[in-house]
């Protein structure tokens, strides 16, 4: 990774998606905290990254690096924690069963992705599927179950749902260009994640002869 990305570019990257990422529009526009669980899924999220090799944290913080040169790759981290934490809000329901529900599934397909050891780009993939999937279930399914008029979506979905109560499923309305600012914040999301420095094909064969060694002693 370039200094200017490393300096400028991902950190501002991450920072604008921390900003859209808790944004809510009704009739005012509001900044939404996120909830534990989604600190939760952001540090499952990072042990994945890292775990794969989609990011090297040992290439932006390192003794050999300059104090300046290892501050700035300390601010790639914290913002890139902060941005996963609202991209999780972003896509969480707000409220009621619906919430709890996405939360496990998340929390589950993470914890699989983890025990998988799969490489950084199907790591990348599949955090986009998560997240696009999350993010089509609360703007588009929830938002027709929630929107007060109702159109033809929200009949099929009711005829879908028989006998499962409306009220455990419907969230608070926001207006459509909510969703517009999550997309753009999951897609922002999505593009710094791939500008992170990933970890090199030696730094990965290390780790096997580590592992290798320690499983011949014991």
């Amino acid at each position: 990774m370039s200094r200017a990305l490393e300096v400028f570019h991902v950190p501002l990257l991450f920072l604008t998606v921390t900003l859209l990422g808790g944004l809510r529009v009704a009739d005012r526009v509001v900044f939404v905290r996120p909830p534990l669980s989604a600190l939760v899924l952001a540090v499952l999220l990072l042990a994945v990254l890292v775990r794969c090799g989609a990011v090297a944290p040992q290439r932006l913080m390192h003794p050999r690096r300059s104090p300046l040169q290892n501050l700035s790759g300390a601010t790639v981290m914290m913002t890139m924690f902060a941005a996963s934490v609202q991209a999780f809000n972003s896509v969480i329901p707000e409220s009621g069963l619906p919430r709890l529900g996405v939360v496990v599934l998340l929390f589950v397909l993470l914890l699989n992705t983890i025990a998988a050891s799969i490489d950084r780009t199907h790591v990348l993939r599949s955090t986009a599927v998560i997240l696009g999937s999350s993010f089509v279930l609360k703007f588009i399914v929830l938002a027709a179950l929630s929107e007060p008029g109702g159109g033809w979506l929200k009949r099929v979905l009711l005829a879908a749902l028989e006998g499962v109560t409306l009220g455990t499923l419907t969230q608070e309305p926001f207006a459509p260009v909510t969703g517009y600012v999550s997309f753009v914040a999951l897609a922002l999301f999505l593009g710094g994640l791939a500008l992170l420095p990933p970890r090199y094909e030696g730094d990965e064969q290390a780790l096997v002869t580590a592992r290798q060694l320690r499983g011949g002693t014991k």
